[in-house]
């Protein structure tokens, strides 16, 4: 059967969704294309969004809508799911294909990579037998120029019969000319419904591509072998079998000394005078005559642990996002799925699950709707799973800042960080040892299956846009997170302070808790105090280390923390030695989701059972690796 909207199953919705128009006359554009191709980029263009973009293949798992105006008439942009074909197997391919052919866009843009648009071309041709309402934007012309690629776009027009742009919609170039074409498309009429492809899909599939290849040999020609000579260089030791895994140890723990050794200095100057307009608070509470219960409760408590929140965790994020992104723009994380591949295939798992790992460095719900990318339902439930054993960015601060504190200290120098970057990067390797295991034993239990097969497009490489990367970096994702966290955290450090102050039978509230909880928690080489932190820090990984250092505080023990140096002094006097530091580390590798992950692993399973084992697996994890590390540093008198 041929693909239209009637065969396909149109419906009102094809998104789920609906599509805000700001009034009636506005016409809707669809972004198609291939993965990769710069949708999300040309979409920000148009929008002034900041949807996410990067150079790997699989970022958009859903659609995003945005809005824009061009000549005197509104246009509602939805960014889609990249897809290869209108044939769909995974559920963004999904999304795409039920939007195209649903007829709810007024105008179909198919954006194509302009240094590989022979390939690009098999979408554009399914799409083009589906709606006459359709655009071509080439896309990466300033690449192909490089390359020495030309194309020829006003015989490329001809041949498809549809408009055709080139652009660079990172630069800005050609979009205003796309949107002319699209608003000169979407104001013709309607013509009839679209006829089926073809009653044969194989016999189709192999004139499209004969079609493809048949137009770009007409319209293209290429120049500049020497840049894709440079580029397989690259990639032999990027990818080698030699050396690809070394690399991708390397560069990692290179960001992370960078980040330890930028970060100590910027973190005791914004404490310093946090602490200072502490002290101006404290002046204007007794100026204005507020009670002491009112001043201690909104300075002590709320403001002391945003303090700590911002002094400790901005530094860190603000310089290891901007590293993290840049290799993201230049290519490279692809290749971290191209080198994991393998590992993931010998636990019966698909390596596209790599570059969810990748995606859950940012967020762990992000991470878990990315396992979309994944096609058979199997292997995306195991991903979703273990997708928690990656630290996401609101527990790399907290993983950070205790091994600055306890191998770092105050003077940073080039061995000792040197050594707690080589440890972070030994955490995050341990995090996906984890990953493979529990892959492995989800494969042999619950979610028996043999490995599909994996393929991957791997993208060229590119020189990051410096600037693009630092706001998007900052404003994305070091703001976000510490935003999030100042959120979470003020209420938290309020609450914090009612516990500590109530009293039950002579003893405070948070007292009982803790010493409650405290010989369990002995047994995994914590303490009350931390294992309470880290199940009120559910609702964000952010506030782990603020809400301990509060409950550490309540008690009197130090009335400021100017540095992450008094800070650790602080500590050191509750009773933490560099076995409490090593297992808090293990345990904010290994404990339960935050409720932001755990929410959208049951939208994403729509199944509490499997909610419920995403809990019970990092939790059982990092339980059993705690009391183990523990035992046998005690049997061995280390502690």
């Amino acid at each position: 059967m041929g693909m239209t909207a009637d065969t396909m199953g149109a419906r009102t919705n094809a998104l789920g969704e609906a599509i805000v128009k700001r009034s009636e006359s506005d016409f809707v554009v669809a972004l198609a294309g291939n993965p990769n191709v710069g949708k999300s980029t040309v979409f920000n263009a148009l929008t002034g969004l900041r949807q996410h973009t990067g150079n790997w293949p699989g970022k958009t798992v859903g659609s995003a809508q945005g809005y824009c105006e061009h000549g005197g008439h509104g246009f509602v942009i939805v960014d889609l799911p990249g897809t290869y074909s209108l044939c769909a197997h995974s559920q963004e391919e999904e999304i795409t294909r039920d939007f195209i052919l649903s007829g709810e866009a007024d105008v179909t843009v198919i954006v194509c990579d302009a240094t590989c648009l022979e390939r690009n071309l098999n979408l554009a041709l399914q799409t083009r037998a589906v709606t006459e309402r359709a655009v071509l934007c080439v896309n990466l012309m300033d690449e192909a120029q490089k390359k020495q690629i030309q194309i020829d776009i006003a015989g490329l027009s001809k041949h498809l019969g549809i408009p055709v742009v080139g652009a660079s919609a990172r630069s800005g170039r050609g979009l205003s000319e796309l949107m002319d074409a699209v608003q000169r498309t979407a104001c013709l009429p309607h013509v009839q419904a679209a006829q089926p492809l073809c009653d044969d899909p194989v016999q189709r599939t192999e004139e499209i591509f004969q079609e493809a290849e048949r137009i770009c040999g007409a319209c293209v020609t290429h120049g500049n072998p020497a840049a894709d000579a440079r580029r397989f260089r690259a990639d032999r030791l990027l990818t080698g079998r030699l050396t690809g895994i070394p690399v991708m140890l390397l560069l990692l723990s290179l960001v992370f000394f960078i980040t330890l050794a930028g970060a100590n200095y910027p973190s005791a100057l914004l404490s310093k005078w946090l602490f200072a307009l502490q002290d101006q608070l404290s002046l204007l509470f007794q100026r204005l005559g507020a009670p002491s219960w009112l001043h201690d409760a909104l300075v002590l408590g709320m403001y002391r642990v945003l303090a700590w929140v911002v002094s400790v965790m901005l530094p860190p994020m603000a310089i290891f996002f901007p590293l993290f992104t840049l290799l993201e723009d230049f290519g490279y994380l692809p290749r971290v799925a191209f080198n994991l591949d393998h590992s993931f295939k010998r636990c019966h798992a698909c390596g596209k699950q790599a570059l969810t790992m990748c995606m859950g460095f940012g967020c762990n719900a992000a991470g878990v709707i990315g396992c979309r990318i994944i096609d058979s339902p199997r292997e995306r439930l195991i991903a979703i799973l273990t997708n928690n054993f990656v630290p996401c960015n609101g527990r790399f601060p907290t993983i950070i800042a205790i091994i600055a504190m306890f191998f770092v200290g105050a003077s940073a120098e080039t061995e000792q960080t040197l050594l707690s970057s080589v440890l972070l990067t030994g955490v995050i390797v341990l995090g996906v040892a984890l990953t493979f295991l529990f892959s492995r034993l989800l494969s042999a239990t619950v979610l028996s299956g043999v490995p599909s097969s994996f393929t991957m497009e791997l993208p060229p490489y590119r020189v990051p846009q410096i600037g693009k990367v630092l706001v998007r970096s900052v404003l994305d994702r070091t703001l976000f997170v510490l935003g999030r966290a100042v959120a979470v955290a003020a209420p938290a450090g309020l609450a914090l302070w009612l516990f500590a102050n109530l009293d039950a039978g002579g003893v405070s509230v948070l007292a009982r808790c803790t010493a409650f909880l405290d010989p369990f928690a002995r047994c995994l080489g914590l303490d009350g105090v931390i294992l309470m932190a880290f199940i009120l820090g559910i609702p964000a990984n952010e506030i782990v280390l603020p809400i301990a250092i509060m409950g550490y505080m309540a008690t009197g023990s130090l009335s400021e923390l100017p540095a992450l140096n008094e800070m650790r002094t602080l500590l050191i006097n509750n009773g933490w030695t560099w076995l409490t530091a090593v297992c808090t580390v293990l345990f904010s590798l290994l404990h339960w989701p935050c409720s932001t992950t755990l929410i959208t692993i049951k939208k994403e399973t729509a199944s509490i059972k499997w909610t419920l084992l995403a809990f019970l697996l990092p939790t059982a994890a990092g339980l059993v690796v705690c009391f183990l590390v523990a035992t046998l540093a005690r049997a061995l008198g280390l502690a």
